[in-house]
């Protein structure tokens, strides 16, 4: 099969704008990738990647030979770099917004130059395709009805205490990005804020050689990862966890507990001021 090939750079369209397009990239296997990325890789005209090697390399991958201009576009420079690629598209050249792996803009660069694109009404579009945050869902097992992406916890123990207690209390299923090297940290925090016996799964390598899928409760998910980082430093590879949310009958049980809580606060109060 002959490579993939570009189109002519700088292809403006006569009086209008470019199409700011959002490639989804295989989180494992270059072949999980979705049929039109090679086709959108060929014919951008500005390819916006979170890592320049390695969309060189997916194209390698993909047999595609790219024609268009390649820039950088992470966490860092993202601010910058939407304002330059929003004169691009306004001056009739198509973007491509790739990231290292999943849907640019979930947990990843994206969002900015989106939201800059729709105020200055430039046509926006997708190329779906994998996503770390579905496969975890789709494997997990646990409920997926109605169910909240929270990307990474936040850093500070602080804070990062004040949102497991928020969504404690959440019936929806709760999926998270983490580094390894935090797993066992926060599997040990989640179990004390959501209870030791709450369902959750930890996916490591989705899709790739290594996958490895464990389920249980956060007690011994959070057991395992500290036996596994005091005998072998830790587990590595990328991670997304999945936890269930609290049982509906519990949640019920909860806001009925509360409620009367502040009725009798209310009574209390009343019958403190009562002459």
């Amino acid at each position: 099969m002959g490579k993939t090939r570009g189109t002519d750079q700088g292809h403006g369209k006569a009086g209008g704008t470019g199409v700011l397009t959002l490639a989804a990239a295989p989180i494992g296997r270059a072949a999980d990738a979705p049929p039109r990325l090679a086709a959108e890789l060929a014919k951008a005209d500005v390819i916006a990647a979170e890592d320049t090697r390695r969309v060189r390399r997916l194209a390698a991958d993909l047999d595609v030979i790219i024609a268009g201009r390649i820039v950088s576009y992470h966490d860092v420079n993202e601010a910058r770099r939407a304002a330059g690629l929003i004169t691009e598209l306004k001056a009739g050249r198509d973007v491509l917004v790739v990231t290292d792996a999943g849907m640019p803009a979930i947990s990843d660069p994206g969002y900015r130059v989106v939201a800059a694109a729709a105020a200055e009404g430039i046509p926006v579009t997708a190329v779906p395709g994998p996503s770390a945050v579905t496969t975890a869902l789709a494997v997990s097992g646990l409920p997926t009805d109605r169910f909240c992406f929270e990307g990474f916890p936040p850093r500070k123990t602080g804070e990062r205490t004040r949102r497991f207690g928020e969504n404690a209390a959440d019936t929806r299923t709760h999926v998270y990005f983490e580094s390894p090297r935090r797993l066992a940290v926060t599997l040990a925090e989640l179990a004390r804020s959501h209870g030791e016996d709450r369902a959750a799964v930890v996916c490591r390598e989705l899709t790739k050689t290594h996958e490895e899928i464990l389920r249980g409760t956060l007690s011994e998910l959070a057991e395992r990862a500290a036996r596994q980082e005091a005998s072998s430093g830790g587990v590595r590879g990328e991670i997304t966890l999945v936890v269930t949310g609290v049982g509906r009958a519990a949640a019920r049980a909860a806001a009925r507990a509360a409620a009367r809580e502040a009725r009798r606060a209310a009574h209390l109060g009343t019958d403190a001021v009562t002459p």
